[in-house]
């Protein structure tokens, strides 16, 4: 009997725990291979943001790579982002798949050669929603049920993707950010909002906004109360993502299993 190969992920955390997330979910870590693993997987973590990177000749091994959201600037050139941007580039070169969230997706723009600075209209925070372009709907499909052509997202970010890099797609914009999703080739793919945030976890870091003088106290309590109303189709997110990064994206009609 042929035993099936472990299928094994990356994800590059580029943020720190918070001390609610570490206790609630027992870090960020968890909150991701809980939206994004499935069965017979095996995700490992490397802490970009401690400088602690996967060795280059390990990097065949791997599926597939996600890089998570942080507090830091993806236009800064503290060593352990230009070291990032070296990674970021070197596995597109090798086809591998990358999935950026937030911080990942812009570093992942700047990286492959677009442009990244801070939102014109200032700081996104709560559930806003997103609508799919017609390079999504025509060209870009899953082997899923019908998406909608509209999701909620949870966003929490004031820097955003002016440009996206020569040959890529934009698949997604919003009413606050021209490019809420992008896609580069078949194993590139750009999220600016957070598709394994939960209600909780973005609440906290409001409150943690408002305690380091991120953001104004009125503004957070409005933030919150947006927040109470609306829902973000969470389970749709994590079905793009999966479907991605597992090689059941469809690009030009072509399948990839």
């Amino acid at each position: 009997m042929k035993v099936q190969k472990e299928r094994r992920f990356a994800l590059l955390m580029a943020a720190r725990n918070s001390d609610y997330v570490k206790k609630v979910y027992g870090g960020y870590f968890n909150v991701f291979v809980e939206a994004l693993a499935g069965e017979g997987e095996k995700w490992d973590l490397f802490r970009v943001v401690d400088g602690e990177f996967p060795h280059m000749d390990d990097l065949h091994n791997y599926e597939g790579f996600a890089i998570s959201g942080s507090p830091h600037d993806a236009n800064g050139d503290e060593y352990w982002i230009l070291e990032l941007c070296y990674l970021l580039k070197t596995l597109f070169t090798m086809q591998k798949k990358v999935l950026g969230i937030c911080f990942g997706h812009q570093v992942l723009c700047r990286a492959l050669g677009g442009k990244v600075g801070k939102a014109y209209s200032g700081w996104d925070i709560g559930i806003r929603k997103v609508r799919f372009t017609e390079d999504f709907s025509v060209n870009w499909s899953f082997d899923l049920a019908e998406i909608p052509p509209t999701l909620s997202i949870i966003e929490c970010h004031q820097d955003e993707v002016y440009e996206v890099p020569v040959g890529a797609q934009v698949l997604a914009y919003s009413d606050k950010t021209e490019v809420e999703m992008f896609t580069f080739g078949d194993n590139i793919l750009g999220i600016q909002g957070h598709p394994e945030y939960t209600k909780d976890i973005l609440d906290n870091l409001i409150d943690r906004l408002v305690w380091n003088n991120s953001i104004e106290k009125g503004f957070a309590e409005e933030a919150k109360l947006k927040l109470k109303k609306a829902e973000a189709d969470r389970k749709y997110w994590e079905r793009i993502c999966k479907s991605f990064l597992k090689g059941r994206w469809i690009a030009q009609s072509q399948t990839y299993f």
